[in-house]
């Protein structure tokens, strides 16, 4: 897909009514997508704990907001997420701030069970891996390149458990082996203090504005 149909940026949500959205949601005893089971609105809880931190805690580094200071191309990151998603949790109230620092950035969100034929465009390993950050410009609505799930240090931990599960039959021992991976996984996000996401989204924005300049 080389352009977002305007269709699907009419639909967007702003991130506060992302958030709205979760709550009233939540108030029913539901949330995102078909699935409202115990589970899923337990991670939906979990969720709201974790964007609610990040929106008091996270802080943009120097090299961060230096760096956004000299994007010059009006640029949209159009993020795949739903509520449950406990990486979305971690990146999309970064990916916030970071739009509330410049002018020429923006943020807008869409469900990814309600618009899977985006997500099918821009799958991770031939998965509907979420979040995924679609980076467009806005001139043309032109796709410049996408980023997520994850941060690559988050990514190389769940793949390599994913590799050892497939050496597991025991659905005990697997249960296990993917609490642990989760503890990690968060582990690691408390300790990277959003730096990795940061960085990995400045990269790609940096290449996006190299490819529009040319």
């Amino acid at each position: 897909m080389k352009t977002i149909p305007a269709s699907t940026l009419e639909q967007a949500m702003s991130y506060n009514e992302y958030r709205d959205l979760i709550e009233e949601l939540r108030a029913d005893g539901k949330t995102t997508g078909p699935n409202h089971s115990e589970a899923m609105l337990n991670y939906t809880d979990l969720n709201r704990t974790r964007m609610n931190r990040l929106d008091k805690t996270a802080r943009l580094t120097p090299e961060t907001l230096e760096a956004l200071e000299q994007l010059e191309t009006p640029m949209t990151m159009l993020v795949l997420t739903e509520a449950w998603c406990g990486d979305a949790a971690q990146a999309i109230p970064v990916l916030q701030k970071m739009a509330e620092a410049c002018s020429n950035l923006s943020l807008k969100l869409i469900l990814r069970d309600e618009h899977l034929e985006i997500m099918d465009a821009f799958l991770t390993n031939g998965g509907r891996s979420i979040p995924k950050v679609i980076f467009m410009n806005d001139e043309d609505r032109s796709v410049s390149g996408t980023w997520g799930p994850r941060p690559a240090a988050v990514q190389q931990m769940v793949m390599a458990n994913k590799a050892a599960m497939q050496e597991v039959s025991d659905t005990e021992v697997k249960k296990g082996m993917q609490q642990q991976t989760a503890i990690a996984v968060q582990k690691w996000y408390a300790k990277d203090k959003t730096r990795s996401i940061q960085a990995e989204i400045l990269q790609a924005v940096a290449q996006r504005q190299e490819v529009a300049a040319h």
